[in-house]
């Protein structure tokens, strides 16, 4: 018993065993076998690790961003001439990644808490008893006191007064100056797997270039100064007829990095994208057109408590930042060239299928690939007094031999092989 242990612990741990294998002489096979080597070969060079980069590990940055408006715009309503600062069309002003620049606008002076005829429209009537007393309308401006204004046919509210008008937007936009107004972003990116930090402040963007720069794709891609008319233009968009309305715009700051070369070849790229605000759109996106909201300035006008309403028509800007780092990782390398030799199989199965399924001679070489065993076999070992491996020996000497008679026979499937054989 203790030998037959210590026999089968040499066995396992001294011993190694390899897959038969059976070359197979075929063109045809041949062929399909290396195009499918080469196809795979092909696949991992090229996808894997050329365009997927398989062999690097990759980060997404943790990123912030800061921005600053700067330019001063003119209107002149009425006969009233303004001049319009960054405190005045920039919302909010805190120099967020999301703002919006004021391009025109609806104003409405001098409201004060009282009664006021609602507008046209908005609640239209012909009595006291087509106004219910103490009811909102969803988009009114107050609440209704039931009364009926006959000069109007509209009914009194409770609310601001004088109601806000904002039928006509003004064409064209108010603040057309907005276009030379200039946008400064900052951002700086660290991606923590790799420990890196880097801004769009780049290497040769100091504080003289950035006062005389202005981003131009081709000339200056790294100033990180846009003129807002530019930005426009550059997502797709007129200016004038966004500004009228107002819109969206994106401005994508694109870190993508390889960093197993020099850091300094880490740069942003700005790309810019018209997110609403086309006058184009159709179907749903006509039923809410551009982009506006409203603030008030409150104040006190003697003991009265007064306010300005402004409706803001203006252009959103949201910049992102989207980002993606890679560096050269041995983990992922073997990983990937793993997976290739894996895939490698392919072409053994394919090239199995086609020698013992499809070629007419598909019994021979399932002959030559595969043995077969038997209890008669292992009757007549017993039966002559031999052991199992030693009966196989024998016999696959003497398939051997007979497969050397058949050979020098043409009619037989060894002989005719090894004649195409050498015809070819």
């Amino acid at each position: 018993m203790k030998s037959q242990i210590s026999s089968a612990l040499s066995d396992f741990f001294f011993e190694y065993e390899t897959p038969r294998q059976v070359l197979v002489r075929n063109r045809r096979v041949g062929v399909v076998c290396r195009l499918i080597q080469l196809g795979v070969l092909a696949y991992i060079i090229g996808w894997v690790f050329i365009y997927e980069k398989g062999y690097q590990s990759s980060d997404t940055a943790v990123s912030s961003v800061f921005s600053k408006m700067k330019g001063v715009g003119y209107t002149n309503v009425n006969g009233a001439e303004r001049v319009w600062d960054v405190a005045d069309y920039v919302f909010p002003p805190q120099g967020d990644s999301s703002f919006v620049v004021m391009t025109n606008y609806i104003i409405t002076e001098g409201q004060k808490m009282g009664t006021c005829p609602e507008l046209q429209g908005k609640a239209n009537c012909t009595k006291d008893a087509d106004c219910e007393g103490g009811s909102f309308k969803r988009t009114g401006h107050g609440q209704l006191t039931g009364v009926c204004v006959p000069a109007n046919k509209t009914c009194e509210v409770l609310a601001w007064c004088p109601v806000e008008n904002d039928h006509n937007i003004p064409d064209p936009p108010l603040l057309m100056s907005a276009e030379n107004y200039t946008l400064f972003i900052k951002n700086s990116v660290t991606f923590p797997l790799f420990q890196v930090t880097r801004s769009n402040l780049v290497e040769g963007i100091d504080s003289s270039y950035i006062r005389k720069c202005l981003h131009d794709p081709e000339k200056a891609p790294l100033c990180p100064i846009f003129k807002l008319g530019d930005i426009v233009k550059l997502s797709g968009f007129n200016f004038e007829t966004i500004a009228k309305e107002g819109g969206a715009i994106g401005i994508v700051v694109d870190w993508t990095c390889n960093l197993d070369v020099d850091i300094k070849h880490c740069k942003p790229k700005y790309n810019f994208h018209g997110l609403y605000g086309n006058p184009g759109e159709t179907d749903k996106a006509r039923a809410s057109v551009g982009y506006n909201f409203r603030y008030a300035k409150h104040y006190l006008d003697g003991s009265v408590q007064k306010r300005t309403l402004l409706k803001v028509f203006g252009i959103r800007i949201d910049i992102i930042v989207q980002s993606l780092a890679r560096k050269f990782d041995i983990i992922p390398t073997l990983t990937a060239i793993g997976s290739g030799v894996g895939i490698f199989g392919v072409a053994t199965v394919v090239c199995d299928l086609v020698l013992l399924y499809l070629l007419p001679k598909r019994e021979f070489y399932k002959n030559m690939k595969f043995k077969y065993t038997d209890t008669q076999a292992q009757h007549d070992s017993e039966s002559l007094g031999l052991d199992t491996s030693v009966y196989y020996t024998l016999e696959a000497n003497a398939r051997q031999a007979q497969d050397t008679d058949r050979s020098n026979d043409p009619d037989s499937e060894a002989g005719s092989s090894e004649t195409e054989a050498s015809k070819k």
